[in-house]
């Protein structure tokens, strides 16, 4: 029991994840039900000489948005926010909920308005420039609540296990133990970078991606918590042929089940899914969320349970995935997208293989690079 220790989470989050300088302004957004959390990391950043910038997300203000505003009113952005977004030079996302489904009974056309409003496209190209120049470093931290508890099929103290187990919380030095993952990660890179061509093969899936040029990265501690994922993003017009994702897609808290692309030149051309296939439709409607932003493949072998939260779900060994919409530009991804959507794909069957230019080099789960 209790295995979650605040204070260790949030040291690894400023120390070793975002590296907190004397003089940063911290960014914290959180909801309320994860304060322990929030107290732990202001605790870290003051020690580091930073200083802390508090957003409190209130239970119940999104939805009265949502079933309330006009379509003016949903599109509004408070210049809070961006100044914010403006002025950090580091970011934490406390990723807990106090209900994961407080979406779900919102139509599909409102959710679309706020995911492309003006205001939220500006921001986010704030937010990309201002990371890609080194001006804002960010990171998420997973806060082991009752809902996502729930949402995962487990009760609170089996959650938190999960959840330090994904961290390596209960590792004698949590730190090193991710820094020997990025050196893992690194020799899968350095064979990546030389590939021109990934073909994914495995159930319901035969898909080729043009990789030419483009950069692959180890993610191994720095951005997310918990981390593990080596990934890129293809070619834009370079992906031909199809795939079905195994695992429930969860979009604004639905989920779209069983969903099966086929793609031609990039842009997808067919998607059908056993349940959601409104939502996944909407989806496809947002501009440039019809071609792919990312392709990956996990590498947390400590994450063994499909949680329906992908901070965690998409980091599992034995999996892959790949995000429809925003591409990332530090890998040469030129796809730009209001959304960046991750689907998920076990590839732990005798069947799933990934080669890199004819070669195997990931098979029924497990690596086969040295």
């Amino acid at each position: 029991m209790y295995e979650y220790d605040y204070a260790k989470v949030a040291k690894l989050a400023i120390n070793y994840a975002i590296g907190v300088k004397p003089g940063d302004k911290v960014l914290i957004q959180s909801p309320i039900v994860a304060e322990e959390l929030v107290r732990a990391l202001v605790y870290e950043t003051i020690q580091a000489g930073g200083f802390p910038m508090i957003h409190a997300n209130i239970p119940g203000v999104l939805e009265i948005i949502m079933h309330n505003g006009s379509d003016e009113q949903l599109q509004f952005v408070s210049p809070i926010k961006k100044t914010a977004i403006e002025t950090a030079n580091a970011l934490i996302h406390v990723f807990a909920d106090y209900n994961t489904h407080k979406l779900e009974q919102i139509p599909a056309e409102k959710l679309q308005i706020l995911q492309m409003s003006e205001g939220q496209t500006e921001i986010m190209k704030i937010f990309k420039t201002r990371e890609a120049t080194g001006d804002l470093k960010w990171t998420i931290v997973p806060f082991p609540c009752d809902s996502m508890a729930q949402e995962g099929g487990m009760d609170l103290f089996t959650y938190e296990k999960f959840v330090a187990e994904a961290l390596k919380i209960g590792d004698p030095d949590p730190a090193e133990s991710w820094r020997e993952t990025e050196r893992k990660g690194d020799t899968i890179v350095a064979r990546l970078n030389k590939a021109k061509e990934i073909h994914v093969v495995g159930e319901d899936t035969d898909l080729t991606l043009n990789v030419e040029g483009r950069t692959w990265n180890n993610s191994c501690g720095h951005k997310n918590l918990p981390d593990g994922e080596i990934y890129t993003s293809p070619v834009e017009d370079g992906i031909n042929g199809k795939i079905r994702f195994t695992y429930p897609g969860i979009y604004q808290g639905k989920e779209i089940e069983n969903i099966y692309l086929e793609v031609e030149n990039g842009k997808v051309v067919k998607a059908t899914a056993d349940k959601g296939q409104e939502l996944l439709d909407m989806v496809l409607q947002i501009p440039r969320a019809d071609y792919f932003g990312e392709f990956a493949i996990g590498t947390n072998y400590g994450i063994t349970k499909f949680t329906k939260n992908m901070l965690f779900d998409e980091k599992m060994g034995g999996t892959m995935h790949m995000a429809l919409g925003r591409g990332f530009p530090e890998t040469g991804g030129t796809n730009e997208s209001n959304i960046h959507w991750d689907i998920l794909k076990d590839m732990k069957g005798e069947d799933s293989v990934i080669y890199a230019d004819g070669e195997v080099i990931y098979k029924a789960g497990q690596w086969k690079i040295e």
